[in-house]
């Protein structure tokens, strides 16, 4: 059976969505008891997040009563900046995912034309899902270390530009709401554990351009001493021919495991691959040479985590980001990760691919926004 809070944001993510707008709608999609979806639609009445209103067509039975989300309590607009993408949305005062959009940046354009940008898109997702909805806060994912909850970045090997740069202040004066910023991996990691809604301890992985990761233990994500834990992108492995990385040393998994690691190595082989997307459209079409590449990225990646979950004997391994919706690679971090850990830590151990998938991030953002954003009054 699920937990109650996993159902309860899954009942929101479907009103809002519109895919549901009863409670035998969400029966249905839930596959859950009525009595279930009772229970969940009277606390959230009682919250004043929900309202029951209306009633629908009757199909034999009688006419069920309408369910929507509150209208007058604003939004959250929420960004996640990758190397090559960015993707905003927009969140209820709850923290359920109301609606997202992506579009190609180059993060190394800087902060004033990204923001630029990010604050074009917010417009735009607000005009078409929100009008007339205040916004209330706002909040950003960014793909290097971020100094926690101050919103500076610290750093960062891939952000040309933004080392030192206090983006939570950007965003406050530019807004004039409370901003929320933390690291990509992060994010998505509260994201995908609000998803879940399981307990236990989940190590989760990003990979996309680069990797991130976090650690989610007792409900809680760890932060470490300055809030820059995770970084498991320049752990040295073994096999990576030494080749320099971002971050100016040399060996570290980004170079050999990450999306940037299978473009440079693919082009370099003269194929005409010249983003993360190309790598997994290669895959998807069988490129032998692409799909053992991808496959030996995986391995090592499998490698640098085998030593965390020694370490660390969590419930579950989740990968994310966009490489994660390659099965080869999973299999192969998978599979390494059996070969690597002890038994006894591996019998019981889950690993799979996100559930939350692109919108972790989003996801994690509007919760943390929801439990410490200081709502400006109207």
């Amino acid at each position: 059976m699920s937990d109650p809070a996993s159902l309860r944001e899954q009942a929101l993510s479907l009103l809002a969505s519109g895919k549901a707008a009863s409670r035998a709608d969400l029966v249905e999609t839930l596959q859950v008891a009525p009595s279930t979806v009772s229970s969940v639609v009277r606390r959230l009445l009682e919250e004043g997040t929900i309202l029951e209103e209306g009633v629908g067509v009757s199909t034999g039975g009688r006419r069920p009563r309408i369910l929507r989300l509150r209208q007058d309590g604003g939004v959250f607009a929420v960004a996640e900046l990758g190397g090559r993408h960015a993707r905003v949305g927009l969140c209820s005062p709850s923290g359920a995912l109301l609606a997202a959009e992506e579009f190609a940046v180059d993060i190394g354009a800087g902060p004033k034309a990204i923001f630029d940008r990010v604050a074009t898109a917010f417009d735009a997702v607000r005009t078409a899902h929100a009008p007339g909805r205040r916004l209330l806060a706002v909040g950003m994912a960014l793909p290097g270390p971020v100094d926690f909850p101050h919103g500076r970045l610290i750093g960062p090997a891939r952000m040309p530009g933004w080392s030192g740069y206090d983006v939570q202040n950007d965003l406050r004066r530019r807004f004039e709401v409370t901003a929320v910023v933390d690291n990509d991996a992060k994010a998505a990691a509260i994201g995908e554990h609000v998803t879940r809604g399981e307990a236990g301890d989940m190590i989760y992985i990003k990979a996309g351009t680069g990797i991130g990761g976090c650690l989610i233990s007792s409900d809680q994500i760890y932060r470490g001493g300055r809030g820059l834990s995770g970084d498991v992108t320049h752990v040295r492995v073994a096999d990576s021919g030494e080749r320099e990385c971002s971050c100016g040393s040399r060996g570290c998994l980004e170079t050999v495991a990450s999306g940037a690691a299978l473009v440079r190595e693919l082009a370099g082989r003269g194929l005409p691959v010249a983003s993360t997307r190309d790598v997994i459209d290669a895959v998807d079409n069988a490129d032998p040479a692409v799909v053992t590449l991808v496959r030996q990225a995986g391995r090592l990646l499998g490698v640098a985590v085998s030593g965390l979950v020694n370490f660390l004997n969590p419930d579950r391994v989740v990968l994310g980001g966009v490489l994660s919706s390659l099965d080869v690679y999973v299999a192969a971090v998978k599979g390494m990760l059996y070969e690597r850990c002890l038994p006894p830590l591996t019998q019981s151990l889950s690993i799979e691919a996100s559930v939350a998938g692109p919108d972790a991030a989003l996801i994690g953002l509007g919760h943390l926004l929801r439990e410490t954003a200081e709502i400006r009054p109207s």
